[in-house]
């Protein structure tokens, strides 16, 4: 009776174990998925991070050069406006001179224009026809123009010099502007560079966070992981010895089964002899039984 107890005993704790074992292989499979979902996210943000970074440094390159470019220009720039001062100062002292040169000589034309009418004039006799006063009346006004002209030739090149300075101002005016808006541009385009790698950078310290949380609910989960999976070694090894010992249990009972009815046999045998003995009347069952024994004597 108490082996019949210690065997209901055995049964119910392998029924229990094989239940935890269950949960336990449940919980190791949550435990594992959490575990990876944990690790999709710290890479997720890792990789997110190394974008990150790959972008802030070609923006922080990028706006580098652009500030080195609009320093370069700004030198540039000085350089015109230093030149565009001198040719100014410059061209202030031709026209005094050019000034002077005009009170002196009376002059009010320039000596280039003198020149152009000159040529208009005498192309007009060569080419026209027209009455010998008027064309007379030209002569004279090209022969007053080429006087003219003679007095002011001896000046011409300060007419010269004042006209080539001028352009020269304006040329210099021109590639001033045109630094003065490439500046513009490439600081503008140097901040929104800036602006951009600064908003990326705030995004950093998030996407940190992000990555620490993870790892750490990474660990976390591994080290559930390695408990319950612990855990569950415990259970197999229990289990194991439990059913060692239901195996012995059986082994035992089978063995007892089988002394029962080697007994029952032993005793139906003896009774058949008994019966043949006192030649009494065998029934179909004392008749198997006298075949196996006869079976067994040969």
């Amino acid at each position: 009776m108490p082996e019949k107890k210690n065997k209901k005993e055995l049964l119910k704790n392998l029924s229990k174990c094989r239940k935890e074992i269950i949960e336990l292989r449940l919980s190791l499979n949550q435990l594992d998925n959490q575990k990876e979902e944990c690790f999709k996210k710290k890479e997720k943000a890792s990789n997110d991070l190394s974008n990150f970074f790959k972008k802030i440094k070609e923006l922080k390159n990028s706006r580098n050069n652009l500030t080195k470019k609009v320093k370069e220009l700004k030198s540039k720039r000085e350089n015109y406006n230093k030149l565009i001062k001198e040719k100014i100062s410059e061209i202030k002292n031709v026209n005094n001179e050019k000034k002077e040169i005009i009170e002196k000589f009376n002059l009010k034309e320039d000596p280039s224009q003198i020149k152009r009418d000159i040529e208009k004039l005498e192309m007009r006799i060569e080419t026209e026809v027209m009455p010998f006063d008027k064309e007379q009346k030209l002569m004279k006004e090209i022969k007053l123009k080429k006087k003219k002209y003679k007095e002011a030739e001896r000046v011409s090149e300060v007419w010269k010099k004042s006209d080539s300075l001028s352009k020269e101002i304006d040329k210099l005016r021109k590639e001033a502007d045109e630094t003065h808006k490439k500046i513009r541009s490439d600081a503008d385009e140097s901040q929104k560079k800036h602006d951009e790698m600064i908003k990326l950078l705030k995004g950093v310290d998030g996407l940190k966070k992000e990555e620490e949380l993870a790892y750490k609910k990474f660990f976390e989960f591994k080290k559930k992981l390695a408990d319950v999976n612990d855990l569950l070694k415990k259970k197999l090894v229990e289990i194991n010895e439990i059913n060692k010992k239901l195996g012995l249990s059986r082994e035992k009972a089978k063995k007892e089964k089988k002394q029962r009815q080697e007994k029952i046999i032993k005793e139906k045998e003896e009774k058949v002899e008994d019966k043949i003995k006192k030649r009494k009347k065998l029934t179909t069952e004392d008749l198997l039984v006298f075949q196996r024994l006869d079976n067994k004597e040969k």
